[in-house]
């Protein structure tokens, strides 16, 4: 199995990050029918580090602009880093790591 990125609730595991390969592995492995992701073409098409902010942002129920209030940036910064147009270094991935209740080295 690849790369497993482990989602943290108040330090305990709650969600599991892992390929769709490895996903329909475990499927077929369980006896179960595979199944199709709901948006393929976006999944495929976006970064992975825009996936990992924005879907761990998105799971949070949180928009950009709270997001963004809560970590003490502009919504337009924190756009750059789910574009990946900056990277997520020092304070500000201290900050976000603790607004969406991770651990910071499973940000991406």
């Amino acid at each position: 199995m690849s790369d497993v990125q482990i989602i943290r609730r108040n330090g305990e595991p709650e969600y599991a990050v892992l390929a769709w390969a490895d996903y329909q592995a475990l499927l077929q492995a369980a006896g179960q029918a595979s199944s199709q992701p709901a948006t393929p073409a976006v999944a495929e098409a976006a970064p992975a580090q825009r996936l990992d902010l924005q879907t761990l942002r998105e799971a949070r129920g949180l928009t950009v602009e709270a997001l963004a209030r809560e970590v003490g940036i502009s919504p337009a910064y924190l756009l750059m880093f789910e574009r990946g147009e900056r990277a997520l270094e020092g304070a500000i991935r201290s900050a976000m790591a603790r607004a969406l209740n991770v651990n910071e080295m499973d940000l991406g």
